[in-house]
């Protein structure tokens, strides 16, 4: 049978690595279309070009393109992360619809953070019943997805992947989050009561796997673990695991000086994510890490094993 192919938008970054190292280890061509850093094929993010040859007959098309948000939200910053998101999608939707043979699915970045803020008892946000949020990053992803169902794509099953924040150990916001753990820093953020939605990055793999697979699979789709938590919560699951000799408290005002020293936001952790996977459990997805503590039992020794290699 003829070697599958996977076609990688932006997959330079540490969820794009882990996607192409698994999709090898299935047996596909994995081509990486990229702006910067390693990468099969260049482009621009913006404008069609000899790239776009890469999706006739592909099986699978993952874009993952988009300016990070651990940044300061200032309207040129805003701006940026906006088109870096927008552009992408939409000049891959004219690529896929200039397809001979277009790309059998597409699976589009989205985020979780596209829900509002849930506080307490309420229920967790399902893509049937979930309530759209509001202010900056929920008019963001809002954007992006439009842009993604904007482009009629009759060949092309799509995904719009709203996906939590992914936990792995060689990379994204976990070992930074273990690192300040081991300094004390695994107390209550705030209030310590916003939900937190996580997913473990080889159940993120294989999710996307999955999707690639499930046919009667279109639209949105939340990729969570099933059992969000506590931010008071995941933060004792840290302090357990790395036993820092002084725990520091971290009330809301000094989350914002250190938000404004680092140049990032206190939204990233303050905003209360409660998001269920209720379409992936229905299409029959079963998920190795469904309880936190599993997930951080398997990473943090990981990390701190390797920050002590390292010196």
């Amino acid at each position: 049978m003829p070697q599958p192919k996977l076609v990688l938008v932006g997959g330079n970054g540490f969820l794009g690595r882990q996607l192409a190292a698994h999709f090898r280890a299935l047996g596909y061509q994995v081509v990486s279309i990229s702006r910067t850093g390693p990468g099969d094929v260049r482009w621009d993010a913006r404008t069609l070009g000899p790239w776009a040859r890469e999706l006739e007959g592909a099986d699978l098309l993952v874009n993952l393109a988009g300016r990070s948000v651990d940044c300061r939200y200032t309207i040129t910053n805003r701006r940026k992360i906006l088109a870096s998101r927008t552009d992408s999608t939409r000049v891959l939707g004219a690529a896929v619809a200039a397809c001979a043979r277009p790309p059998k699915v597409w699976l589009n970045s989205s985020t979780a953070t596209i829900y509002a803020d849930t506080q307490g008892a309420a229920p967790a946000n399902t893509e049937a019943a979930g309530l759209i949020g509001e202010g900056f990053s929920v008019e963001i992803a809002q954007a992006w997805e439009a842009v993604f169902n904007a482009y009629a794509a009759p060949n092309t099953r799509k995904v719009a992947l709203r996906t939590a924040i992914v936990l792995g150990a060689d990379g994204g916001a976990f070992p930074v989050m273990a690192r300040l753990a081991r300094l004390g820093l695994c107390t209550p953020q705030g209030s310590g009561r916003q939900w937190v939605s996580w997913l473990h990055v080889a159940d993120f793999c294989r999710a996307v796997e999955f999707l690639a697979q499930a046919e009667a699979i279109s639209g949105p789709v939340n990729l969570c673990a099933p059992h969000p938590l506590q931010n008071w919560e995941f933060n004792a699951l840290l302090a357990r695991a790395a036993r820092p000799l002084l725990r520091v408290p971290q009330p809301r005002w000094l989350l914002e000086i250190g938000a404004f020293a680092l140049r990032t936001e206190t939204e990233l952790i303050l905003k209360s994510r409660k998001v269920y996977p209720e379409r992936l459990l229905a299409a029959g997805f079963r998920f190795e890490y469904e309880q936190c503590a599993a997930a951080v039992r398997e990473l943090l020794p990981s990390i701190i094993s390797r920050r002590v290699s390292q010196g």
